[in-house]
């Protein structure tokens, strides 16, 4: 388990950049945190390791968007989930989450704490959380 404190914006793409350059095609990540401790901004680092970070949106509309990018001088696919409007594992099921994130993109998957069950047993988790204004607490923690 890593713990991190981030005064800023710039300080919380950081760590996601640092956190990212180790991720896999296949990999699934778990971000949680309440609204507004910045989870997107987070995922915005990470895109920005994988040079897709000019395509980024929050999917909390949309639930699911995907980016192509590059690794290595490779192309992979970054599939950004926001489950905060899902409410039951049928939804979830429905929208056929599980083939998406079994696939060989790199999912990064909000709110997935709400659903434990329907994530994988390697699943990389980080976890945000407000400790001041504008200060953050960042803890990662990796199978």
């Amino acid at each position: 388990m890593k713990e991190y404190y981030s005064r800023s914006v710039d300080e919380t793409r950081e760590y996601a950049r640092q956190f990212a350059v180790g991720l896999q095609p296949g990999d699934v990540i778990c971000l949680s945190g309440e609204l507004g401790t910045g989870k997107t901004e987070f995922m915005r680092g990470i895109a920005q390791v994988f040079n897709c970070d000019d395509q980024l949106t929050s999917p909390s509309f949309s639930i699911f968007n995907s980016y192509t990018g590059r690794l290595k001088g490779a192309p992979v696919k970054l599939q950004h989930f926001d489950l905060y409007r899902i409410e039951t594992p049928l939804e979830l099921e429905g929208l056929g989450f599980g083939e998406y994130i079994d696939g060989p993109a790199i999912s990064v998957v909000e709110w997935g704490e709400k659903f434990p069950d329907e994530l994988p047993g390697n699943t990389k988790k980080v976890f945000i959380e407000a400790v001041g204004e504008s200060e953050r607490r960042i803890v990662i923690s990796e199978p």
